[in-house]
């Protein structure tokens, strides 16, 4: 057999890499007899440089297509966020929401599609779906974390885009350290709300030991966060057609045109968000003998966020003042300015809070039965509960109804970042900073609620005159349990190519539930109106040229009991249509064989297996529709299916030149099905006006609905990489990659023509008493759903380089970059594009380290991508956003060699993070000045420092 000589960087992991996360075991069977011996001398590398060549030198030794990160000391990854640090390798990106990158996605497919695990085991997110949340695990467990783009049999948490795999500290044989990390942070942006400030902080503290001759490792983090984020948001209602018929038009400045659009109306606000999180994880290692290890894993996460949102909510030309508005510009079919009157704003005191924590324990025992073989029994649960309460709270210069009341007039300009509104021409500006003009009522009749002194009419529209909506609070809770346990066998065998086996069977239930409720909210003045109760102060507005508004804590008026509610789960059939539990069970029988062989000179090392997974998914819910007397009548309902995949998979590694490699895969690959998209429920809708009453066309009825579909199969892929990677320097590597998926099953919308007519009440589904109280013309609609058998393709090539530039020169030593570029196309046959894939990538880094001083400038990029924005009842929706470049830089100093007595363990930095004050973007797809959703958040610095001794 022919070995190549391991470099310096492995031979130092072998040495020393242990404490962040490596597997002894895995190092100690590809060392070759001729290895250095344990008095070779070690260079150990940390910092920047040494994280980079740990990630290197974990990439080379995989036999899968891989990106790693390393800690650059323990308890401080090269970044603040598990999501910043991913986002900057080749093929991922990250997504910003509401400021902070969350979001991830992987080879073109966001984090629903993407595989998580926490030391190998599926690891729960606090989304609202499968995906996870990345910013909200503590980066202080992380000591490596690789990305798998291509799977092997033994890896059991899939999915189509890859998996993220979370590995924390071994403990074990390693010295007594503690570390502490703490840091103040500080955005740019003052803030708009007065009751909120700019200023966060960040402080963990990290202990690992080993006890009793070393058969005893002991890892402890304890972590606590509080970050704060400033926003300056403008929301477009949409863009409507411009009237051109209207007598307005003919006075204007600048002529519109049919087919030109204006916008209809937007609500803007100022954010200010707290968040909070206590994090505790635990790592505890036992060998009482050489044939048996014990390893506990244990990590709790409680997390906390508190924001509001105040502004203002407006109708613009056509959808809010109608005719009433003139132009004054248009440019290419947009109308670009002009001025209206006659308006009624509504402030917007919204707030919200949301409320999650995580329990994950694992515990793993694995037994050495003699020299060739292992046995492993492994156990894990974990358990999220989130709950989310989200408030509006409308107010304004007089409850709707009330005449006299005084109206918005405004200019208005389109921008590239929404509108900017200035004062009329000839009317004067109304000031919503004076408490005493701003009473707590609805000044719009939007929605309605039966109020506690007002009976049912049956006047067609669900509700009696006496109404009032003065706000609206949704409730949604979560609650996700995931249980698995796992039996496997390593061993050694000499059966041609292959050199070892593993085999195993994992049997795992999960089950997630969703509650969702609502409430009508009624100021206790109604039907008169009263003031604002204990005003807070005024809220900025001057991001779209207003002064401000008056500010109150909505939240904290409702949890007092201030508001009079009226429960929308009776009144509004969608609340049940979105409470439901899905739950799975899943039975997994895999095997792998390790390939270890040469073909003429060149040394081959790979993997073949293949994975057969028996799902038994299940799942209950509520089928509604509204009832004669406006309230909604339900009836649980129920479904589910079972089936078995098989996924086959090949890796193959081939080290055509020393450190230099071909690798090559083939597998098959699936995501579970979306938990969403899994609910039975079913609901039906019926619309009270008399143009769809009276259609006879089915697409235009009163009639629709909508399901979800418990027996949804997984999404599929089969996919084929092939990559060249060099590793010219221990530090230093180029690779190219190409990849294509098939997707062969994906969830498709659904729609089709139902007869609705066992639904129908006489005297209730009817037109209006001014066309006879007619039937409607037609009982068939159509309903929306989800199904199986959408096809598509996604395929990318991946370009990355880490340059030392000690290789072009000594006198160069310490710089460096790190640089990648991702092109990337794809979509399904429908011609829908595929969540979360941006055709084109870009990431960079430019470092310097020496004499103890470190800094780092970074940038990522992307352009535009699918992704869900929250909607109607907390519900989400697809939208696009229109990507970003993002650039932060740190520095810092180390004291390790400074020789200064008592400091040498000490590390200073200071970050900046967004300097360019990059926006998030949403716009209509077709044109980009179409600005549906524009976010800037300002610039973020922190001032940190990692002890360690």
């Amino acid at each position: 057999m022919k070995y190549f000589k391991p470099s310096l960087i492995k031979v130092a992991l072998i040495s020393s890499g242990f404490a962040f996360g490596l597997s002894p075991m895995a190092f100690a069977q590809e060392t070759p007899a001729d290895a250095p011996s344990d008095d070779t001398e070690v260079i150990q590398v940390t910092g920047i440089r040494g994280s980079l060549m740990r990630a290197q030198a974990i990439k080379m030794d995989n036999t899968s297509i891989v990106e790693a990160i390393s800690a650059e000391d323990i308890g401080k990854l090269p970044d603040t966020s598990v999501a910043e640090s991913l986002a900057r390798l080749p093929g991922l990106a990250g997504e910003r929401r509401n400021g902070r990158t969350s979001g991830l996605s992987v080879r073109g497919f966001n984090e629903n599609y993407v595989g998580t695990s926490l030391n190998g085991r599926e690891l729960l997110g606090m989304g609202d779906n499968r995906g996870v949340e990345f910013d909200l695990y503590p980066t202080e467990i992380v000591s490596n974390i690789l990305v798998y783009k291509t799977p092997e049999a033994g890896m059991l948490t899939q999915g189509v885009g890859g998996t993220v795999d979370l590995q924390t500290v071994k403990p074990l044989g390693q010295e007594r350290t503690f570390a502490v990390n703490g840091s103040f942070e500080q955005n740019e942006q003052d803030s708009a709300n007065p009751d909120y400030d700019n200023d966060g902080h960040r402080f963990s503290f990290n202990y690992i030991d080993s006890f009793a001759n070393d058969t005893i490792g002991v890892a402890l983090v304890l972590a606590s966060l509080e970050t704060p984020r400033q926003e300056e948001q403008f929301r477009g209602w949409g863009y409507a057609d411009v009237n051109t018929d209207s007598p307005r038009r003919a006075s204007d400045t600048a002529m519109a045109s049919p087919g030109d659009v204006v916008l209809g109306g937007h609500d803007s606000f100022v954010r200010s968000a707290l968040l909070e999180r206590d994090s505790i994880a635990a790592v505890i290692q036992w060998a009482p003998n050489d044939r048996l290890m014990v390893q506990l894993d244990a990590l709790y996460i409680d997390f906390e966020e508190n924001e509001v949102k105040r502004g203002l909510e407006e109708g613009g030309a056509e959808w809010g003042v109608g005719d009433n508005y003139q132009i004054t510009g248009v440019d290419n079919g947009l109308v670009t300015s002009g001025y209206y009157d006659g308006f009624l704003s509504v402030i917007r005191n919204d707030g919200r809070s949301q409320k999650s924590d995580l329990t994950t324990i694992g515990i793993n025992a694995e037994y050495q039965i003699n020299d060739n073989w292992t046995a492993e029994l492994d156990f894990s649960t974990g358990e999220v509960k989130k709950k989310i309460t989200d408030i509006e709270s409308y107010s304004g210069v007089g409850r709707a109804g009330i005449d006299g009341r005084s109206q918005a007039a405004r200019s208005w300009e389109m921008t590239s970042t929404g509108v900017i509104y200035s004062d009329h021409p000839t009317i004067a500006p109304l000031d919503y900073t004076d408490a005493s003009l701003i009473t707590l009522a609805g000044p719009q009749a939007w929605g309605g609620a039966l109020s506690p002194l007002s009976t049912f009419q049956d006047s067609g529209t669900g509700f009696g005159p006496d109404t009032a909506q003065d706000g609206f609070v949704n409730d949604a809770d979560f609650n996700e349990e995931l249980d698995t346990i796992r039996l496997q066998a390593n061993g050694v065998v000499e059966w041609g190519i292959f050199s070892g086996l593993e085999t195993g069977i994992v049997y795992s239930e999960r089950s997630k539930t969703k509650i969702n409720t609502g409430v009508f909210l009624t100021a206790p003045t109604w039907p008169g109106e009263g003031p604002i109760p204990d005003p807070v102060g005024v809220a900025d507005l001057s991001f779209i040229g207003i002064s401000g508004v008056v500010a109150y804590d909505s939240l904290a008026l409702y949890n007092s009991g201030y508001y009079i509610e009226s429960d929308a789960v009776r009144l509004d059939n969608t609340r049940l249509g979105d409470t439901y539990e899905v739950n799975e069970d899943l039975l997994t029988v895999y095997a792998k064989l390790d390939i270890d062989t040469e073909i003429g000179d060149v040394y081959v090392k790979g993997n073949i297996g293949l994975q057969m997974v028996n799902a038994d998914q299940s799942a209950t819910g509520f089928s509604g529709v509204s009832g004669p007397d406006g309230f909604t009548v339900s009836q649980p309902v129920d479904g589910g299916t079972s089936y078995t995949d098989v996924l086959p998979s090949l890796n193959l590694s081939f080290e055509i030149a020393e450190n230099q490699f071909i690798r090559t895969a083939l597998s098959k690959v699936i995501s579970r099905p979306r938990m969403d998209d899994m609910k039975p429920n079913n609901q039906v809708s019926f619309a009270f006006n008399d143009s769809n009453i009276l259609s006879t066309d089915p697409l235009n009825s009163p009639w629709s609905g909508s399901a979800g579909d418990p027996e949804l199969k997984p999404l599929e892929a089969n996919q084929f990489d092939l990559a060249y990677e060099n590793y010219f320097a221990d530090d230093g590597f180029f690779a190219v990659s190409f990849f294509f998926k098939d997707l062969t099953n994906w969830t498709r919308s659904s729609a089709e023509l139902a007869d609705f007519s066992e639904f129908f009440i006489p005297g209730y589904h009817q037109s209006s008493a001014e066309t006879g109280n007619q039937d409607p013309a037609t009982f068939l609609g159509v309903v929306t759903g989800k199904e199986d058998g959408l096809k598509g393709f996604v395929r990318g090539y991946e370009f990355q380089v880490g340059l030392p530039f000690h290789v072009l020169t000594d006198y160069l030593d310490g710089f460096g970059v790190v640089a990648s570029a991702t092109f990337l196309d794809g979509e399904f046959d429908d011609g829908q594009r595929i969540p979360g894939l941006s055709q084109e990538l870009y990431s960079f880094t430019a470092y310097y380290e020496a004499k103890g001083f470190e800094i780092r400038v970074s940038g990522t990029k992307r352009d535009e991508f699918l992704t869900e924005v929250r909607g109607l009842s907390l519900s989400l929706g697809p939208t696009t956003d229109q990507g970003g470049e993002q650039w932060d830089a740190q520095i810092g100093y180390d004291f390790a060699d400074s020789g200064i007595a008592g400091l040498e363990g000490l590390r200073i930095t200071l970050q900046g993070q967004n300097l360019t004050d990059e926006a998030t973007v949403q716009a209509n797809g077709g044109d980009s000045r179409q600005i549906t959703q524009y976010q800037s958040f300002g610039r973020n610095y922190l001032l940190g420092f990692n002890y360690s001794f």
